[in-house]
């Protein structure tokens, strides 16, 4: 059954792979950028409308949203795709920045999911998809500001789904591993790393940046599991894409898990007992 689709950040990476795997599926699709001019790669069709979105501004959220009913009738599938990072440690990255990067990764997809909800609302349909990460389940040195914004799509997708579900409305937070695309190349280096940085920082950055090569993950095939998701009428609220995320995320489970345990005797420590005074 032919759907209609909602991709942001369709001009690279993922979001142009999976632009591409709606189209040759034979969905309708309207494909956002903050340049319309570099989805030009996409081929023209009448299944097609490509749209001008900076996912910061609710407004042209609404408006993109508008674009996909006044088209095609309806509106399926939401993909919150759009995502931008630059490294740097906590103290070093500007207050500026750190905010842009919180302003697009989570902000981006508070704007657009709430942009779409009214439709699915009434339709009693759809489904939201945020392209997360499995930074948003572990903590790297120099990504303070990207995975603070991934941590939160992840709650924010969570509590979503909770309050959706009754609609028909279904949510999922996808958190992809590493792929290789070009988003986290040597250029996401926000600025040379300070040398009391370098141990906690620096060293972690080099080995994550610049090497594309080394990553696991094929953008084709994380699109064409998106895809498939897509279709699924009780998909999970999260869902890990790649053999490197599956490893992280059972890591930082286990961490977390051996943390609260070793601490159990402090935190249950502070409940009422019966030598307290009301």
């Amino acid at each position: 059954m032919s759907k209609v689709w909602l991709i942001t950040g369709c001009s690279r990476g993922l979001g142009r792979a999976l632009a591409q795997v709606v189209l040759a599926a034979g969905h309708r699709l309207v494909a956002t950028a903050r340049d319309t001019r570099d989805l030009g790669v996409l081929p023209p069709s009448d299944r097609l409308r490509t749209v001008t979105l900076d996912v910061t501004t609710a407004a042209a959220a609404r408006a993109a949203v508008a674009v996909a009913t006044s088209a095609f009738g309806r509106l399926d599938v939401v993909v919150n795709n759009a995502g931008y990072i630059k490294a740097n440690s906590i103290e070093d990255l500007s207050e500026d920045e750190f905010r842009r990067q919180l302003e697009i990764n989570f902000f981006g997809v508070y704007n657009v999911t709430r942009a779409a909800l009214p439709v699915l609302h009434a339709q009693r349909d759809g489904h939201i998809i945020q392209i997360s990460s499995i930074g948003g389940r572990r903590a790297t040195p120099g990504l303070g500001a990207y995975q603070a914004a991934k941590w939160a799509v992840g709650g924010f997708s969570e509590v979503l789904a909770r309050e959706v579900a009754p609609l028909g409305i279904r949510v999922t937070c996808v958190e992809p591993g590493g792929m290789r695309t070009e988003m986290f190349s040597l250029s996401m280096l926000d600025n040379p790393i300070a040398p009391d940085y370098e141990a906690s920082v620096g060293a972690v950055l080099r080995a994550t940046f610049g090497r594309a090569e080394r990553a696991r993950g094929n953008p084709a095939k994380v699109a064409e599991a998106i895809l498939r998701l897509a279709h699924e009428q009780q998909p999970p609220v999260r869902l890990l894409l790649g053999s490197d995320a599956v490893q992280a995320a059972a890591a930082a489970a286990a961490e977390r898990a051996e943390e609260d345990a070793r601490w159990k005797a402090l935190s249950v420590s502070t409940d009422y007992d019966g030598s307290d005074s009301l």
